[in-house]
């Protein structure tokens, strides 16, 4: 009598390290879904690859409101490199208005609040308000909030080695990795961010 054949002991690759990290089981679906459902969890996969770290907290679109007249406080010609001059330095070059400052285009821009640590090498910190202008046409080196299979994200603009779209983390951790734009991707680029700020107190 043969001893081969038959399932060994152990063997195979061992539970959990297939393409998902984890067990899976058999199910029997309609063989005109089968793409379909193999779509659907590439991109479920990407998703959670990509997106364990949101960058941008969608619940806090803010639309700026300008004033017909503006506030326009004193802008000091001197740095400072600790306390404040005194006016009376007559070290005032002039006035500045802070939503001019800010805003190119108050039809096309607004405001969202930064969530994660993915920019922080760019200064962007977590609950820091960053300005995005819709009217802008991107180009590669722009900071962009960009919509990624219905996810918002806020990123460097890039190309990888095969003239693909990607977008980029700033956080020299290595906790963040690049997320990379395939064909079947749901893509968008919502807005060039222009600028950012946040409050101490």
């Amino acid at each position: 009598m043969s001893n081969r054949g038959g399932k060994r002991e152990n063997a195979g690759r061992p539970s959990g390290q297939g393409k998902y990290g984890e067990l899976t089981t058999t199910i029997r679906i309609p063989k005109s879904q089968r793409d379909n459902i193999r779509h659907f969890l590439d991109a479920y996969q990407r998703k959670k690859e990509n997106f364990s770290h949101e960058a941008v907290n969608v619940d806090e679109f803010l639309i700026p409101a300008i004033s017909d007249q503006p506030t326009r406080l004193p802008l000091f010609s001197t740095k400072v490199a600790a306390g404040f001059p005194s006016p009376a330095d007559d070290h005032v070059e002039k006035r500045l208005d802070i939503s001019e400052f800010l805003i190119d285009h108050a039809d096309s821009t607004f405001f969202v609040t930064i969530k994660g640590e993915s920019m922080i090498d760019l200064g962007l910190l977590p609950d820091d308000k960053v300005v995005v202008d819709r009217s802008k046409t991107p180009v590669i080196g722009d900071i962009v909030l960009a919509v990624v299979d219905r996810e918002f994200t806020i990123k460097i603009l890039d190309y990888g080695a095969n003239k693909m779209p990607r977008l980029m983390p700033a956080n020299s951790s290595g906790a963040y990795r690049p997320i990379y734009i395939r064909p079947d991707t749901q893509f968008e680029i919502f807005g060039v961010v222009t600028g950012s700020f946040r409050r101490f107190k």
